[in-house]
């Protein structure tokens, strides 16, 4: 039962991952600017009133509050509510069945506390006006957590569920390079979280040039700078289209690099015995996943395509994690 707990928790956490990148790209996230209520209600519907003042002084629906992306926000933050429940369940059963599970309870506990972390960005991406930074943050919050109840519940499978056969010395081959490759992952999906929460996936609308160029203007030192509000510098100017294009560059030469390093280490997995099947899952996924890039930029980014480009980095980040598991266990075969 503890298994089957942890198992829904990963497919739920990755439903609040996808549901959560949708209210951003929806441009919803300020639908209820305060927490973690609606101008003070439950529901939107019992808000009503105050919506349709906020939706008359911003000349139309056309600004971040309306009725609709009232109901989307509180959509994400009840699902949201509810992970934490099943979050809290999970460490309470690892704390008292530790004897009976044979485990250490803190990975589990961990998650309590990063599950609680994540409500407090939450709470702040709507009280500081979506300031890029905690944005940021709430969107690798959500994929950490993911990627922990992923490693949590491949712990409780049993070994031949997820060891591949393959020989240690495969295994000790390969693991320096697939943490690597999972570091070269987490710096992209990064770089995406700072396109996103700076409105930047259209800063270059053609594809592979940027503006008919290689090499655009560019204006790095504003683009990353990390303590300022949504659209301005830390000095209090409107960021420039030049540092816009600079975050949206940077991404780009990101994907180019996780396609050539991430690439070649699943075929190099296709092409090691007992691991094929963890090589070709990679290389679909990774090749999935710079299909949709290209096609937010060609496309003018739709939003169920935006969405299902941070699916695909939910899959990515995971299917990185099963494969280090997997090669964390052929080393221990060989104790």
């Amino acid at each position: 039962m503890f298994r089957k707990l942890v198992w829904f928790a990963v497919i739920y956490t990755f439903i609040v991952v996808v549901v959560g990148a949708y209210v951003r790209l929806a441009d919803a996230g300020l639908g209820c600017p305060d927490w973690p209520g609606c101008y003070g209600e439950l529901t939107p519907h019992h808000a009503q009133d105050d919506i349709a003042r906020a939706v008359a002084e911003q000349g139309g629906t056309h600004g971040p509050v309306s009725l609709s992306k009232a109901w989307k926000e509180m959509f994400h933050r009840y699902i949201a509510g509810g992970l934490g429940l099943l979050i809290l369940a999970i460490a309470a059963t690892a704390w008292v069945r530790r004897r009976e599970l044979q485990q250490s309870p803190w990975l589990a506990i961990g998650l309590l506390g990063l599950v609680i972390f994540q409500a407090a960005l939450g709470m702040w991406t709507v009280t500081l006006l979506l300031k890029p930074v905690i944005v940021t943050l709430h969107l690798l919050g959500g994929l950490a957590l993911l990627a922990l109840l992923v490693l949590l519940a491949l712990r409780q499978q049993a070994p031949p569920a997820i060891s591949p056969v393959m020989s240690p010395a495969t295994a000790s081959r390969l693991r320096p390079w697939a943490l690597l490759a999972l570091l070269v992952v987490i710096v992209q999906i990064a770089l995406g979280g700072w396109v996103s929460t700076n409105y930047a996936a259209l800063a270059c609308v053609d594809f592979p040039t940027c503006h008919g160029e290689w090499l655009p203007q560019m204006d790095f030192r504003h683009g990353f700078q990390l303590v300022r509000e949504l659209g301005m510098t830390a000095a209090g100017t409107h960021l420039s289209y030049d540092a816009i294009t600079a975050i949206h560059w940077t991404h780009r030469v990101g994907a180019l690099v996780t396609l050539l390093y991430v690439g070649g280490f699943a075929l190099w997995l296709a092409r090691s015995p007992g691991l094929a099947r963890y090589g070709v899952a990679l290389l679909c996924v990774l090749l999935a996943q710079i299909t949709l890039g290209i096609a937010n930029v060609l496309g003018g980014l739709p939003l169920l395509v935006a969405a299902g480009h941070n699916a695909g980095a939910a899959i990515l980040l995971v299917t990185m994690v099963v494969i280090n598991f997997a090669l964390r266990q052929g080393l221990r075969s060989e104790d």
